[in-house]
């Protein structure tokens, strides 16, 4: 590889596979590599705590982009390879090997780690985490005979593990150090619904649990909480949130704060290195600055950061939005709802189909929705264009939430 025109990205998940595809549509014909860490090339995570651990979608269909599609892009995939540092003046980085790449522009994509259970006996084999392919395939490799399962956490992970272990008809129980399920992310309401949900479908939910251990000889056996109680288990799934990736940057002299500060444009304070996806904190026109965890975040901040690199600079201007599928239930996120101060319910709870609206100081800031599309997208375009419709007119079983936009 020669040393002119050449973009590096450190990483290979699916922000890095966004801004490969998305700088080549900006007409960028120089050197491309993705060094990564994994062993396989940008693939999707959402379906690894649900379709792919179900064994409803195949490996191959994980994939953003078959293999052809990197080699006709003329896209360099250097793989298996862990990055140990990064040289800004030198405008370099180096792996673990010892090999020294240069770049002109550098995108850091480094994501994020599961955060690990620090507990004794966390180490036991059958305790498991999901975050890659290969952390599901060892799932898979015990999961017939598994027939208790005890998930700790109860946020978007832990749940979808649990609804895909109750369909195939395993004992599950989920553990919650917070007072409810999904604490960080959706209003009490919405969290008793899906406790009542799981709990229609056999899953036992304890929240306000603390875990003091995994017992077992060889395998984890058991898992042990502060108040004495003992949950037996073939396998343990831990689901207890993750930890930005930040320390190359760090050591590289770039400002970080809960993630690489970038501006408006995906730039970090080094104005030949860029930083997208889950490590990167991102200045938003509405919610002041974020960090986010969702594959529209990446999606769309590797095609800042390609505009940007090609010379066409497009600030980031979206709104945020996530999902989750649990059994038959669909929950469709816009927005960010911390700092609400009142709730709007739309719809019936008992019809599994509802929304529930996020107000700060009479302002609209974020909608969560059940099996409801409709109030979703409605809701995207509320937000972006900063409408806040009446609380007492959105109630209305005939309205639609579109009618409220200009």
């Amino acid at each position: 590889m020669s040393d002119e025109n050449i973009v590096v990205v450190v990483g290979a998940g699916h922000a890095a596979g966004a801004f490969a595809e998305a700088i080549r549509k900006e007409g960028y014909g120089g050197e491309l590599l993705l060094v990564g860490q994994e062993a396989y090339a940008p693939y999707q995570r959402p379906p690894l705590s649900k379709a792919y651990l179900a064994g409803d979608m195949e490996a191959h269909r994980l994939s953003l982009r078959p293999d052809s599609f990197y080699e006709k892009k003329n896209i360099h995939l250097k793989l298996s390879t862990q990055v140990s540092s990064i040289d800004p003046a030198a405008k370099s980085i180096t792996t673990a090997s010892g090999e020294t790449l240069s770049y002109n522009k550098l995108v850091i994509a480094t994501g994020t780690r599961v955060r690990k259970l620090p507990v004794p006996g966390a180490t036991l084999s059958g305790v498991h985490y999901i975050r890659t392919i290969e952390d599901v395939i060892s799932v898979l490799a015990n999961w017939q005979e598994a027939k208790n399962i005890v998930i700790i956490g109860a946020g978007f992970i832990g749940l979808e593990v649990a609804a895909v272990a109750r369909k195939a008809d395993k004992k599950v129980t989920v553990l919650e150090g917070q007072d409810r399920v999904m604490p960080r992310v959706v209003a009490p309401v919405i969290s008793q619904y899906y406790e009542d949900y799981h709990r229609n479908e056999g899953v036992k939910i304890i929240c306000g649990a603390s875990v003091t251990g995994i017992t077992g000889e060889l395998r984890a056996e058991a898992v042990t909480c502060a108040d004495g109680s003992i949950h037996a288990a073939d396998m343990v799934i831990v689901g207890i949130g993750v930890i930005v990736n930040i320390e190359l940057a760090e050591a590289a002299g770039l400002v970080v704060a809960n993630g690489i500060i970038v501006d408006e444009f995906c730039r970090s304070s080094d104005r030949d290195i860029y930083a997208i996806g889950e490590c990167a904190n991102h200045p938003d026109l509405r919610y002041g600055r974020l960090r986010l965890e969702s594959v529209q975040n990446a999606q769309d901040q590797a095609k800042v950061a390609a505009a940007s690199i090609a010379g066409e600079p497009k600030g980031y201007d979206v709104v945020p939005w996530f999902w989750s599928e649990q059994y038959d239930l669909k929950l469709q996120m816009v927005g960010i709802s911390t700092g609400y101060d009142d709730v709007v319910l739309r719809g019936d709870i008992a019809d599994n189909k509802f929304s529930l609206l996020y107000y700060k100081q009479e302002k609209l800031i974020a909608i969560d929705s059940i099996n409801n599309a409709a109030d979703h997208m409605a809701g995207r375009r509320l937000i972006a264009e900063g409408i806040s419709p009446d609380k007492l007119a959105v109630k209305g079983a005939c309205v639609k939430l579109k009618e409220f936009l200009s």
